[in-house]
């Protein structure tokens, strides 16, 4: 209700004020991203786990692409694409994660800077896991919102096409991989083991490279507007979070302990698929 009120007196306001397109888009954003994390780190303390900002992140670019879908004036073949195929990402992604994560506590990067910040970390986790992820999601989505508030061209063009076909082969590599893994992981004997099957075979973080083509091409429906060449910031801040942050640097260092990994690492692509190494 809440969440309501606050958007029915934005959306007044802007409407008084009759800013530019894309500024409505932006500030209705940015209203969305100050006021779900919040509630969610509310939650987090009652439940003690501040591991349920992951979950929020697909939904994230979902409530930011509906937001855009409402009040941008972009095109709406272009906006209509954007949206579907923002939100079928958006909803796997967090789906699969609630389904992966719920009920099974706290997940250890958690806990770690819980234990690291001890009685401070409540007031801390705010500033530094959900703010801060909701300062990511608006600028990483900065080419939907762009991208659904320019009105021209009002026709789909090649770089839409090139968009779309982006997106949905990310999201499928993304689907593929964690259906490949997790049906994997339910053979008690792979236990301790690497996955080295299925997408798995042509680079170690099949997943990551499928966000990564889904970034890239929503950029592409940004950029089919004519006004979307400075939201390049959104693939390549994503791009550097996924290869040399947050990505795939973390789940090499928890994996480099394992037997095999090393032969795998010699064999496999990190990140672009490739055929194995011989």
């Amino acid at each position: 209700m809440a969440v309501t009120v606050l958007f029915s007196l934005g959306w007044r306001h802007h409407k008084n004020t009759n800013p530019m397109p894309h500024h409505l888009v932006a500030l209705d954003s940015a209203l969305f991203l100050f006021v779900v994390p919040t509630l969610l780190w509310l939650l987090s303390l009652r439940l003690r786990d501040a591991s349920i900002v992951d979950i929020f992140w697909g939904m994230g670019f979902v409530g930011i692409a509906w937001i855009a879908m409402r009040l941008g004036d972009g095109a709406p073949l272009r906006k209509l694409w954007m949206v579907s195929l923002t939100t079928l990402w958006g909803v796997r992604l967090s789906g699969y994660l609630a389904w992966r994560n719920l009920g099974k506590g706290e997940d250890p990067r958690y806990q770690a800077m819980r234990k690291r910040h001890g009685e401070k970390w409540p007031l801390r986790s705010l500033l530094i896991v959900f703010w801060l992820q909701a300062a990511l999601i608006f600028v990483i989505s900065l080419p939907l919102q762009v991208a659904m508030s320019v009105p021209t061209p009002a026709e789909l063009g090649v770089l839409d096409v090139l968009g779309m076909v982006l997106v949905l082969a990310g999201t499928a590599c993304e689907a593929i991989a964690d259906v490949q893994l997790a049906a994997w992981k339910r053979h008690p004997e792979h236990r301790g083991q690497v996955m080295q099957e299925g997408l798995w075979r042509y680079t170690r973080h099949p997943n990551y490279f499928g966000d990564f083509l889904v970034w890239w091409g929503l950029f592409f429906g940004a950029l089919a507007t004519g006004s979307g060449l400075w939201t390049v910031l959104s693939p390549l801040l994503m791009s550097f979070l996924l290869l040399r942050v947050s990505g795939v640097p973390l789940l090499e260092k928890s994996m480099n302990s394992r037997p095999g990994y090393a032969e795998y690492v010699r064999r496999t692509s990190s990140f672009f698929p490739r055929p194995p190494r011989k």
